[in-house]
């Protein structure tokens, strides 16, 4: 395939901006009807991600060998959807008739050639990642929602229990979907490490204009089913028994897998008596986003390594500590440490350019991409497991979820300090994200 040609013409679609996914859609519905109804009812919100994912990843194929597990994860996450192998050949179908009708005449045999190879490449990976998780797992876990405590004007803690056995690492990432708001899902962090009983904290901040966040903030109770995908994510995962310093930086309800690393190294320092050193800093706007205050406090009472520090942006008058969290972060005692960062896309932006400033190497800090489709009820944007943007409310993070504004790689870029509101593009066949 001529990836030269792959890119150029891609970038000439694009330029039609909203007609491109307008044109895909329509075709696909029409030439297939059937999978109408693996999209949400509403689409004005996004419409536009799934054909943007997917004609940069076709158009990055010859990267592909570096993202073969991104795919494969997605792969996987689509069966949740009830996506087969035939969807994936209607997609195709939709996507080379798009490009045709936006090329004109540059659209000849060689180049419908290209595409068609760079996207079977795309399909094979996923479909066989698929195949091969069905063997071992079900295509999502329905999970019984335990209590839903309403900690603050805007925020909801959530305990779920999943029906049959459910593994996942501290650190890692879920999709939910609500009975309010079905075919939308939602990454959202456990807040805990796995438990005897199997029960997983949620957290989850509401945005105003969120399509799924304030039904779960509002109306999800105990009593409801809700669903869960397969865990994701690795970065701000840990190795069990791993005895280097962290530097926990945590932007709001970025503060969920930190939690559940933090709760995994207490379990350890409790059968053995040694661990690292830890030292969390909550960054929120104002004191009362600093929603797990009193069990954070009370810890670090009890725990010799373990230090609290909260940091309030935008509050004059509190007496603590005040200013940005990255800006704080940098402050902190830094050598023999690994930082680990979750929050919002700016937030995460802000603390990397301030610790690389202070000296951090960048193997010396984790954060998680969520940029790709289902990200989305994170933080302040994809990045942060909890809560959803307002632009495509899910939206990754998500952090999910991994194609994003700033790149195409997920594992190595991240919006600019000074990016605006993250939209999560994912490769969603043949839906869109929720």
């Amino acid at each position: 395939m001529d990836a030269d040609a792959l890119q150029r013409s891609w970038d000439r679609v694009t330029t039609y901006g909203d007609q491109v996914a307008l044109y895909f859609y329509s075709h696909i519905f029409v030439s297939h009807p059937e999978v109408r109804s693996m999209f949400p009812l509403s689409m004005a919100n996004q419409r536009d991600k799934f054909v943007s994912a997917l004609g940069r990843i076709v158009s990055h194929a010859d990267q592909l060998d570096k993202d073969a597990a991104f795919l494969q994860h997605l792969g996987r996450d689509h069966r949740k959807y009830a996506v087969v192998a035939a969807h994936y050949n209607a997609v195709g179908a939709s996507l080379c008739a798009t490009l045709k009708h936006f090329l004109g005449s540059e659209w000849d045999e060689d180049l419908a050639a290209h595409w068609t190879a760079a996207y079977q490449v795309v399909a094979r990976i996923m479909v066989e990642a698929a195949e091969m998780s069905s063997e071992s797992s079900p295509d999502w876990w329905d999970a019984d929602v335990l209590s839903a405590e309403r900690r603050t004007m805007d925020l909801t803690l959530l305990r779920v229990r999943p029906r049959r056995a459910f593994q996942f690492l501290p650190g890692q990432s879920v999709s939910m979907e609500i009975p309010q708001r079905p075919r939308q899902w939602r990454y959202f962090s456990p807040a805990n490490a796995p438990r005897a009983d199997g029960s997983i904290d949620l957290h989850v901040q509401q945005i105003d204009g969120g399509q799924v966040s304030p039904a779960v903030v509002r109306s999800l109770k105990a009593g409801d089913t809700v669903r869960l995908g397969a865990p994701i994510g690795e970065r701000l995962t840990r190795r069990v028994g791993d005895t280097t310093d962290l530097l926990m930086v945590a932007g709001g309800t970025g503060l969920a897998p930190l939690l559940a690393v933090l709760e995994q190294i207490d379990h350890e320092w409790q059968r053995s008596g040694t661990g690292p050193l830890v030292n969390l800093l909550h960054g929120v706007r104002m004191p009362w986003h600093l929603y797990d205050r009193p069990r954070l406090r009370e810890l670090a009472q009890n725990r010799s390594w373990f230090d609290y520090i909260e940091v309030v942006s935008d509050d004059s008058s509190y007496p603590g500590t005040r200013g940005k969290v990255g800006r704080v972060a940098a402050r902190q005692l830094l050598h023999g440490r690994t930082a680990m960062v979750c929050g919002g896309p700016q937030m995460v932006a802000h603390t990397l350019e301030q610790l690389a400033t202070a000296g951090l190497r960048p193997d010396q800090i984790k954060y998680e991409h969520f940029y790709y489709a289902a990200a989305g009820e994170h933080t302040a944007g994809p990045a942060s497991p909890g809560q959803e943007t307002t632009s495509d409310e899910h939206q990754p993070p998500a952090r999910l979820s991994a194609l994003s504004d700033a790149g195409f790689d997920p594992g190595r870029d991240v919006p600019a300090p000074d990016a605006g509101p993250g939209r999560g593009h994912g490769l969603w066949v043949p839906r869109s994200a929720g």
